[in-house]
């Protein structure tokens, strides 16, 4: 309990330091309870208390983390409900209230909310015929006491979205990306080291061994947190960066090229911790060691030109990415020329040139990516 109590004071803290997901959270969060409260309170004075519930039910709904997603579910909605509605009125009108036209009302209201259109609010087109049906006994005063109370519900939610319209983060996003692709670029410098090093430091290869599958899953954290920022871009009053959505693409195709390469991080940090282990690494030659080393920084520093939070330079990446394939070359030239290794030598160099070529030809059709939103 008390590590949760901990945690979740840090969260707190975070929020009200600064600017980030924490603070987006707490904001809504203090949003959803005032919107619910003056949805509750306008139904209880304007409308039947048996319809009451339905008003703070809706400012719920119609408070999503973006403008965008809160109108569409709060639309959504409304439409279930006229639909329930009407499926509640129309059979309680033309064939009464019985245990037989209930069991139809379930089956139509479970039918027209499986419609695309009605996304995650379809069940509630059987919800609000139930009530509709049962509570209301399908009589049009109490439908329409009904649907004024989700009609304030709704502005009352939209209406909190107005007078504080959720952050906009496309910097922050940007900055990310900035950071993950710092971190490969890192990896690779390290991983040149370990090559060329006399000495490898294994317990740092070796964490990053193990360490892995954490670069994949900050590129989803990473892209997951962009795709919300385009859609918090959709209706959002608040003003932001000049070229947002370019800047956001961007960012989006480079998660994408830094997450190829991290599948050849990964492939590349395993095939040393092996070599390493099985001292098989301390049989490259030094010409190979020190040709692959190039190699490897070199594309921490095309990693590098991309991560940028400002447009990559096409030319700069070419000459980058050149410069890396020149050494790549001479590597490959070296080991065809080299008799003297052992098999499991020549295997580890083969492997190791095999990532390299693949991590500098995804590299260069990122660029090609990148150029058409840079």
């Amino acid at each position: 309990m008390r590590g949760i109590a901990a945690e979740r004071a840090g969260y707190l803290r975070r929020g009200v330091r600064a600017a980030g997901s924490e603070r987006d959270d707490l904001v809504l969060g203090a949003k959803t309870v005032v919107a619910a409260m003056a949805a509750w309170v306008l139904a209880r004075h304007l409308l039947p208390p048996a319809v009451a519930t339905f008003a703070p039910f809706t400012a719920l709904l119609a408070l999503q983390a973006t403008v965008y997603r809160s109108v569409r579910d709060c639309v959504q909605y409304l439409l279930a409900v006229v639909a329930g509605a009407v499926l509640a009125a129309t059979l309680a009108a033309v064939a009464g209230i019985h245990s037989w036209t209930f069991g139809l009302l379930t089956l139509l209201a479970l039918c027209v909310g499986r419609i695309e259109r009605l996304g995650r609010q379809g069940t509630q087109v059987a919800v609000v015929g139930f009530f509709a049906f049962s509570s209301g006994q399908g009589q049009i005063g109490y439908i329409g006491h009904l649907a004024g109370s989700v009609g304030i519900g709704a502005l009352c939610g939209l209406a909190a979205h107005l007078v504080l319209a959720p952050a906009r983060h496309a910097r922050h996003r940007q900055q990310a990306v900035a950071d993950l692709y710092a971190t490969v670029s890192e990896r690779l410098n390290g991983l040149a080291d370990t090559v060329e090093s006399s000495d490898p430091d294994r317990e740092r290869l070796g964490r990053w061994h193990r360490d892995a599958h954490l670069l994949a899953a900050e590129c989803e954290r990473i892209r997951a947190g962009i795709d919300a920022e385009i859609e918090n871009g959709h209706m959002n009053p608040r003003r932001s960066i000049d070229g947002a959505d370019r800047a956001l693409t961007r960012a989006r195709e480079a998660v994408t090229i830094a997450e190829r390469a991290t599948d050849h991080l990964r492939s590349m940090t395993r095939t040393l911790h092996h070599a390493l282990d099985s001292r098989e690494l301390g049989g490259l030659p030094a010409a190979f060691r020190t040709r692959y080393g190039s190699v490897l920084r070199a594309s921490a520093s095309a990693m590098g030109e991309i991560g940028r939070t400002s447009p990559t330079d096409p030319c700069r990446l070419d000459e980058m990415i050149d410069g890396a394939a020149g050494e790549l070359d001479a590597a490959n030239r070296r080991e065809r020329t080299t008799a003297e290794a052992s098999p499991a030598v020549h295997a580890l160099r083969g492997t190791l040139l095999t990532d390299a070529a693949r991590l500098l030809a995804d590299l260069r059709s990122g660029r090609e990516a990148l150029t058409g939103v840079s």
